[in-house]
């Protein structure tokens, strides 16, 4: 903390607002994921976006913040802001230079928890509930804290090789979309995978919490130029044009192949064009965003088309639409790239550096090796003490009995059945016998 630098009360302001509006994206990604699967999963889908800010959000304020970005060390920080230890409301000249302090550790706190959230769409239906709130700790200390540190943290040795990330390609999207796909070949996939139709419950919820996360995504990428400044202005307008161009090609490729185009194609299209911008939102012109947008919405339909093939069942595309779309978005970073737009960045390649094309692919390698092995290790270590997944009445009849003793719709037919209702606050238990009985009343999904 230095006591000589000045704070700024536009840029604490729109730093304030930013982790308002990254915290926003967690209830948007609960809606969005929620919304793509089956009316017996749809409570515990939306849980593990809700508990990452729980869970996630103690790790953070405990040691997670002091191992991502406390100076120095190469590999890791340390603990000597553990506990926010020495962190108040003023300015740091690493981090903060003109807002408190505290206002970054929020800030980047929400990254931290949407990140674990993002993995969850890939385990949907059949990871246990307890098994998850440890996964989203270990995790983050183990894979995420590690990841931030190099790539933002002072003297993390990605950042000191010169990568550019600017609001979480690598950190975040790479970093989730690999994770994803390791998490979802150790658990396996569900039982009646290939075997039924796995339609969406509601896309209206879809729809919302696409828009959702586009509007806290403008606090995501132009939140992280740390000032309300024309860096902003630019990285909100890079956000916005790659979003509407991944929205506009995803639609246009579902109309050229099948003469219509779908609410769940539009809100996926809009995804990966956010995701693809993320590494490059500060690095970019508006124009260079469209493309970025582009590109990233076809590599990921291409790698959501050839999922469906294979015998992965990454629930909800995590892979596809988050790993995919970051890799193009971080290979593009070192393409586009100019310092006509941020002096403080980099030329890509079409600005005369090809080196800096090469740092960004170091990089992504570099993710996708860490997260890979470090989650499978993770996730070795539960299955043995505790096991990975519900039982397999529990899988059928529904996840959200048998994890969290309530239903997201309570029909009529059930009511009858069960026969009186929970008081305020409290959860309906049914015995295994009743359990039965509901999952035979219920519709076939």
């Amino acid at each position: 903390m230095n006591p000589e630098l000045t704070i700024s009360a536009g840029n604490t302001a729109w730093v304030l607002i930013s982790a308002a509006l990254v915290f926003l994206m967690i209830p948007g990604l609960a809606l969005f994921y929620g919304g793509l699967v089956r009316t017996k999963g749809v409570l515990n889908t939306m849980m593990m976006s809700a508990a990452a800010l729980g869970v996630v959000g103690v790790q953070w304020i405990l040691f997670g913040y002091s191992l991502s970005f406390e100076p120095g060390g190469a590999w890791i920080g340390g603990f000597g802001w553990a506990g926010l230890a020495g962190i108040g409301s003023g300015a740091n000249s690493d981090y903060a230079p003109t807002f408190p302090h505290i206002a970054f550790v929020l800030f980047q706190g929400m990254f931290a928890v949407i990140t674990v959230a993002l993995i969850s769409g890939a385990v949907v239906e059949r990871m246990r509930f307890p098994v998850y709130l440890a996964f989203a700790v270990l995790w983050t200390t183990l894979v995420y804290d590690p990841l931030a540190h190099w790539v933002w943290g002072v003297g993390g040795w990605l950042r000191e090789l010169g990568a550019l990330d600017f609001a979480g390609g690598t950190v975040v999207h790479i970093a989730a979309g690999t994770s994803a796909v390791v998490a979802a070949l150790m658990l396996g996939a569900r039982r009646d995978f290939r075997k039924v139709a796995f339609v969406p419950h509601n896309v209206p919820t879809t729809l919302l919490g696409a828009g959702l996360l586009w509007f806290g995504w403008f606090g995501f990428n132009a939140g992280s130029a740390l000032a309300a400044n024309g860096l902003a202005a630019l990285a909100f307008a890079n956000t916005f044009a790659a979003g509407a161009s991944g929205l506009a090609t995803w639609m246009t490729l579902e109309l050229l192949r099948n003469g219509r185009s779908t609410a769940v194609g539009a809100a996926t299209g809009l995804v990966t064009g956010l995701v693809s911008i993320t590494p490059a939102a500060g690095y970019v012109t508006p124009v260079a965003a469209l493309a970025i947008g582009l590109i990233g919405a076809v590599a990921s339909q291409f790698a959501l088309e050839l999922r469906a093939r294979v015998r992965l069942d990454d629930s909800l595309d995590v892979f596809a639409c988050h790993g995919v779309a970051g890799i193009i978005g971080a290979i593009l970073t070192g393409v586009f790239a100019t310092t006509d737009v941020n002096p403080a960045g980099a030329n890509g390649l079409l600005y005369g550096d090809a080196s800096q094309l090469g740092v960004q692919l170091f990089a992504i390698a570099v993710t996708i090796a860490f997260s890979a092995v470090a989650t499978g290790g993770v996730l070795v270590v539960l299955k043995a003490v505790f096991g990975l997944r519900v039982s397999l009445a529990a899988e059928l009849h529904g996840i959200d009995l048998s994890e969290h003793g309530e239903e997201a719709y309570y029909g009529a037919d059930v009511g009858a059945l069960v026969g009186r209702r929970a008081p305020i606050g409290e959860s309906v238990l049914l015995p295994a016998t009743e359990i039965q009985s509901v999952a035979r009343l219920q519709p076939q999904e």
